[in-house]
């Protein structure tokens, strides 16, 4: 093989491995973005006993902070935890909360389906599906994804109910 044969060849090949590579860190970083942690033994516990423990990310610590704080009022239940548990939850909650575009222009919402990530990634969802039995409306997210319980919202598990 000629100098430049051997040299567009090692070229080529050093191209296709840089874009291999690109690819795969790529690759994890979506598949990192669609999963996120609800890692906390307590939060688990206490607010998972009622609802899916919601992903912290898909809230800013801001939303994170009023919530905790007013749990006697929790979307029309009373979710007192004491002092221990709520400074645990609210602690973790805080520390893993969104930044960045998932959590943009939520604002003063603390209802995570009325973020503009959660209505834009939904829009296509029509309000009959909501009102079904097997959904009971969009803040329960495992109806539909089924893997929501480990954090992952892959649109590739969705199984909307009939």
């Amino acid at each position: 093989m000629s100098n430049a044969r051997r040299w567009a060849f090692d070229l080529t090949l050093w191209t296709v491995s840089v874009i291999a590579g690109l690819a795969l860190v790529a690759h994890e970083a979506m598949a990192s973005e669609k999963r996120m942690t609800t890692g906390n033994a307590r939060y688990q516990a206490e607010c998972g006993s009622c609802h899916l423990a919601y992903p912290p990310q898909l809230l800013p610590a801001l939303a994170w902070r009023r919530i905790m704080a007013s749990l006697d009022k929790h979307f029309g239940t009373d979710a007192t935890l004491d002092a221990s548990a709520a400074a645990e939850v609210g602690s973790f909650l805080v520390g893993a909360a969104g930044t960045g575009k998932r959590v943009a222009g939520a604002g003063e919402s603390l209802r995570i389906t009325r973020t503009p990530w959660f209505v834009r990634e939904h829009h296509e969802v029509s309000a009959d599906v909501w009102r079904r039995p097997g959904v009971g409306g969009p803040g329960n997210c495992a109806a539909c994804h089924t893997t929501a319980p480990q954090g992952n919202f892959n649109e590739h598990n969705v199984r909307i109910p009939r």
